[in-house]
């Protein structure tokens, strides 16, 4: 995945504020959660720089913890119990993880081998339920700063609207 610079050649606020409406358009119409899910992954890889892997990860009914949903990047792990991993951490928590480096994380479940930093955030639908999270991979070491925490909490907010 790579950034295209072209597409969003403003500042990072108003390239963020372009893919929010960008977002919205896409799925305030949409009913179909998969569809929107997928969309958001696709705008998501094609804006970030630096990643290697972007998508959700959705609550199973019969298991109660994640299995994977709409992404962009190589295979990953299908299934991920609550409190294990990253992603099993954020969900059973329902806060948003950023980790600098995956290899210091206890229970850190190596998807992908070049993935270095991650950060999760919990995802909800209208009526406040968690449904899953939103997983970011970099194969650089410390890629996520508090501003990207925001912006993707914010993309999380604008996707729960119509979840």
């Amino acid at each position: 995945m790579t950034f295209n610079p072209q597409a969003y050649a403003g500042t990072r606020a108003e390239n963020e504020n372009l893919l929010l409406t960008q977002l919205k358009h896409l799925i305030e119409d949409e009913p179909y959660r998969i569809a929107n899910l997928a969309n958001a992954s696709a705008l998501l890889g094609g804006y970030l720089a630096d990643i290697n892997w972007v998508g959700f990860y959705l609550i199973d009914a019969e298991s109660g913890g994640l299995v994977l949903g709409p992404f962009q990047g190589q295979p990953a792990c299908v299934r991920i119990p609550l409190g294990k991993g990253v992603c099993g951490t954020s969900a059973e928590r329902r806060e948003t993880l950023r980790v600098p480096d995956v290899h210091a994380f206890p229970g850190h479940i190596a998807c992908d081998a070049a993935s270095r930093s991650e950060i999760v955030v919990p995802l909800y639908d209208g009526a406040g339920a968690l449904i899953g999270v939103l997983d970011i991979d970099s194969p650089l070491p410390d890629r996520f700063s508090e501003d990207d925490q925001d912006f993707l909490e914010r993309f999380n907010e604008m996707l729960a609207r119509y979840l």
